[in-house]
């Protein structure tokens, strides 16, 4: 089974996907790390998101095992990542590692911005965590801030309403997707809801 979790940044997701794939003891990926990845290396070799080829070269040549999560969570590697993420070269590089993973035995959830849409169509249950700007971007804030960076509001929205932009030109909401969202919600209500929600399609077939 391949579960599919989409939705724009700090919506959730992540939370929600990781969630689902413990109580459903399916493999778990959070496919933006992989662009993070490609983000941070970029960022360690002094090239920025402009350098086409090289963000083409690394993400080919990727090894997930070689970055700790803590460094590709920061908002610097964020700001090029949205960018690079954006090439379509890139984006091919890596959507073969993404379809290979999900599927693996007895099932993958895969959390993302076009799961959904692009990497797994066919996915049997699709999943779109979404909520406003406001509070997705006072999350953002709070996470940041709770790891110790020095991150000011308004920075953080700017950067939420750059990356909801270039999202925009993108197809990230399947038709066939169930909505969730955690605006109102607390975390644990997040993840009962995309439980039930997954739970109940199931069911269904």
């Amino acid at each position: 089974m391949i579960i599919a979790v989409d939705g724009p940044s700090a919506a959730g997701k992540g939370t929600i996907a990781r969630a689902i794939a413990k109580e459903m003891g399916y493999h778990f990926l959070d496919t933006g790390s992989l662009y993070r990845m490609v983000g941070l290396e970029m960022l360690r070799h002094g090239k920025t998101a402009s350098d086409f080829a090289d963000a083409v070269r690394v993400a080919t040549m990727l090894d997930p095992l070689r970055y700790v999560d803590a460094d590709l969570r920061t908002e610097t590697v964020a700001a090029i990542t949205s960018e690079i993420a954006q090439i379509p070269d890139v984006r091919a590089a890596l959507l073969d590692f993404q379809r290979s993973f999900a599927k693996k035995p007895p099932g993958a959830v895969l959390d993302g911005r076009d799961i959904g849409t692009v990497i797994c169509p066919d996915a049997d249950i699709k999943l779109f965590v979404t909520a406003t700007p406001e509070v997705r971007t006072r999350r953002r804030f709070e996470e940041l801030r709770d790891r110790g960076e020095d991150v000011r509001l308004e920075h953080i929205k700017t950067e939420v309403a750059a990356r909801d932009a270039r999202d925009a030109k993108r197809t990230l909401l399947a038709p066939d997707a169930l909505v969730i969202d955690t605006s109102e919600l607390s975390v644990e209500q997040g993840v009962a809801a995309a439980l039930a929600a997954v739970l109940g399609k199931r069911r269904l077939g």
